[in-house]
């Protein structure tokens, strides 16, 4: 393992992974105002002798090259939500928690990240450090997808890791999403007269009624089990309260399983509001955890935690779309992203750090 190295004010890799969360956080970095966190990355890893550094916009990447086996990818956004509440900064402790915007999503990753950077010089694998930019809002602007798109290369493995908030479990792939409004059409008519016309949002209740009637699948992919949910999430109607409306739109979200493509997900959808016009507005593939491989197989055994699949959608998409086997692992408890007392339980902190170098570092460090 490598001697630290002098760091800028405020970001130290000689610090503990608690004390370097704390500083991450403190710089604020709302999607849009990431330059200052990306600087202070690039600064204290461009001095580390083992590490290529490369900067695309406010994503800073950083590469092992010692000719290993097999290459890993370990990810992590380094921007935020807004804050909404003064306390959300600077961070603060409290009892066993550390409390304060990015602590649990997910500053308290990327500082497992730094540390891992600044401490392997010699790690059983080849690692790709990826810290990137708009994570948090729309998906045009997220540096990881930049740079899949841009220079993929950068981005080779045999497996990734996105240090997302899991409470300290592994979490794989995770299921697809997509969004269609399905539209029920009508007559118009005055309200006094509803018989000379026919009311769209009264036959908009069949369409509900399919997702009441609908039964929600569990499907199997690599061993884990992922929940299908598809559900009603906004209805719109009616131009005037003395008009029947002639249009009613129910906009459904149907979050499917990862053995699934975007396309037969949407052929689903059709099928089940079959007689009604659906428009896709929104899609997004998800990621099959690929735990049956040997890269996934090793990083499971040396963690030694639970597993489950990811019921949400996250960036191991992203990386699925490279081919890349993936799953999310990372200090915090999802529940309390975003949240205005968000907060991290520095224990966490301490063994994704010592689980990751169970899996990395060589057997005599």
């Amino acid at each position: 393992m490598s001697s630290t190295t002098s760091c800028p004010p405020g970001l130290d890799l000689g610090t503990d992974v608690v004390t370097l969360t704390a500083a991450l956080c403190d710089i604020e970095s709302v999607s849009g105002n990431e330059q200052r966190i990306a600087d202070a990355i690039e600064a204290v890893l461009r001095p580390l002798r083992h590490l290529q550094v490369t900067r695309d916009g406010h994503t800073v990447i950083a590469r092992t090259n010692l000719g290993r086996s097999e290459r890993v990818v370990l990810a992590g956004h380094i921007d935020t939500v807004p804050l909404t509440d003064p306390a959300n900064l600077p961070t603060r402790r409290d009892g066993q928690d550390m409390v304060g915007r990015g602590t649990c999503d997910m500053k308290g990753g990327v500082a497992v990240l730094l540390r891992l950077a600044g401490v392997l010089s010699e790690p059983i694998r080849d690692i790709t450090y990826v810290f990137y930019d708009c994570e948090e809002v729309e998906s045009a602007r997220n540096g990881l997808a930049r740079v899949g798109r841009n220079t993929p290369d950068l981005l080779a493995a045999d497996f990734a890791v996105l240090l997302e908030p899991t409470d300290g479990v592994v979490e794989g792939g995770c299921n697809g999403t997509l969004r269609v409004d399905v539209t029920a059409r009508g007559k118009a008519a005055h309200s006094a007269r509803p018989w000379n016309g026919h009311n769209a949002i009264h036959e908009a209740m069949t369409i509900l009624g399919r997702l009441v009637a609908y039964e929600q699948q569990t499907v199997e992919v690599d061993g884990l089990d992922y929940h299908e949910a598809l559900s009603a999430v906004a209805i719109r109607g009616g131009i005037a309260g003395n008009v029947i409306p002639d249009e009613c739109v129910v906009t459904v979200n149907y979050r499917f399983a990862p053995n699934k493509s975007g396309a037969q997900a949407l052929a689903h959808v059709c099928e089940l509001f079959a007689g009604y016009a659906v428009e896709l507005t929104e899609t997004a593939d998800g990621a099959r955890p690929g735990l049956h491989l040997p890269a996934a197989q090793a990083f499971v055994e040396a963690l030694a935690v639970p597993v489950r699949a990811k019921l949400g959608w996250t960036d191991v998409a992203r990386f699925s779309e490279l081919s890349i086997p993936a799953v999310n692992f990372g200090p915090g408890d999802p529940n309390w992203a975003h949240h205005d007392q968000e907060h991290i339980p520095v224990q966490q902190l301490l063994d994704a750090e010592v689980a990751l170098l169970r899996w990395l570092a060589p057997a005599s460090a």
